[in-house]
């Protein structure tokens, strides 16, 4: 999806969907610090939401899950039939169910997802929270007059669109390992693709997703229960074997490690990269090490630049870069930046990913 250019003095207009009144205001006053946010108006239950979209012309709804009525769930599906264009961000508990239900509400199109935590000693510590995660997941969506200036001034790279579309060289390697990096859109993504492996897929396959714990453990479940091949949260020790996809936990980095025949995972809880743990620069740098060229690196949909510095390693023992184009990516960022930085081998759709790994894994 193309992010919206705003034209100047234009705001971001926002409205906020909770049946808490505490929640609604603590949401309001945070996202307001931001000048270039407006918050338009509010609505207790997903009905009354529905009802004032349309008045209130938000360009992002934030959505409680939990609400009488009409719950989040409902709501966006009905947002996804009639406004298909309104960007929803979740805001859901940080427990199984608010997981497992969040989860459920990326696949039936929201974009993205902030966990509630109001344990904090004041409202004044939850505004700042919400202020430094929530604002920064508005602001994704859309691209500011002097961002669109300096994007218009990038000079235009080449970009492969299909399968013969390159002229780039055959690798030196054959790929030994697929690793795959993705943030912003990342379930919905993964979920749409990876079905589409075949079940004697030769390699092994490690992700990291941005996201906390719980979440990635439903992930990998749900993803699990429609893949053909083994998809688990990976834990420490784990074989790295052919055919198996591993999933970093939330809130550990996953690196690997060669011991004799085998290599296998190690998970550390060292201080974040780009804001995140797991961060994808880890697990690339490290399968660097391990695997030198003889890696496909695969950077789709996400904020910010993850990844980017992982890439510039791989890149560098000669290891070949795939990159989701910015049409088919609910963000561009961590794919535009590797795409920016004159990395990527190849720029794809994302129904051409899978079929393009396939392709490089069965080269001899």
């Amino acid at each position: 999806m193309i992010t919206r250019e705003l034209q100047p003095g234009e705001r971001i207009r926002v409205m906020v969907v909770d049946d808490s009144v505490v929640i609604r205001r603590i949401v309001t006053r945070a996202l307001e610090q931001d000048p270039a946010i407006e918050v338009v108006g509010s609505a207790s239950n997903g009905l009354l939401g529905l009802q004032r979209i349309p008045q209130l012309n938000p360009d992002v709804l934030t959505l409680d899950i939990e609400m009488p009525d009409m719950d989040g769930l409902e709501m966006l599906r009905r947002i996804r039939q009639e406004y298909p264009s309104l960007r929803v961000i979740m805001f859901s508990s940080l427990t199984e169910r608010g997981a497992a239900v969040t989860l459920e509400a990326l696949t039936l199109g929201a974009e993205d997802y902030v966990t509630k935590s109001f344990s904090e000693a004041s409202r004044e510590d939850s505004m700042a929270r919400l202020k430094n995660e929530m604002i920064p997941k508005i602001r994704q969506f859309f691209r500011f007059p002097r961002q669109s200036d300096e994007a218009k001034s990038t000079p235009d790279l080449p970009v492969r669109t299909g399968p013969r579309a390159t002229q780039c060289a055959p690798p030196q390697e054959r790929p030994r390992v697929v690793v795959i990096g993705i943030s912003t859109g990342g379930p919905t993504a993964l979920g749409s693709i990876l079905p589409s492996l075949p079940a004697g897929f030769p390699l092994p396959i490690l992700i990291v997703q941005h996201m906390p714990p719980l979440f990635t453990r439903f992930l990998a479940e749900r993803l699990n229960s429609r893949c053909a091949l083994n998809v688990r949260e990976a834990v420490e020790g784990d074989v790295v074997e052919p055919g198996a996809i591993l999933l970093a936990p939330g809130d550990f980095h996953m690196k690997v490690i060669a011991d004799q025949a085998k290599v296998s995972v190690l998970l550390d809880q060292s201080s974040q990269q780009n804001f995140c743990r797991p961060a994808v620069d880890v697990l690339f740098r490290s399968v660097g090490e391990v695997y030198g060229g003889a890696v496909l690196g695969v950077v789709l949909t996400g904020m910010g630049q993850d990844g980017l510095r992982g890439v510039e390693v791989l890149k560098a023992r000669g290891a070949r870069i795939l990159a989701q184009d910015e049409a088919t990516s609910v963000i561009w960022g961590m794919p535009g930046a590797v795409v920016k930085a004159g990395l990527a081998d190849y720029v794809l759709p994302l129904d051409a990913v899978i079929p393009e790994i396939v392709r490089m894994a069965g080269r001899n």
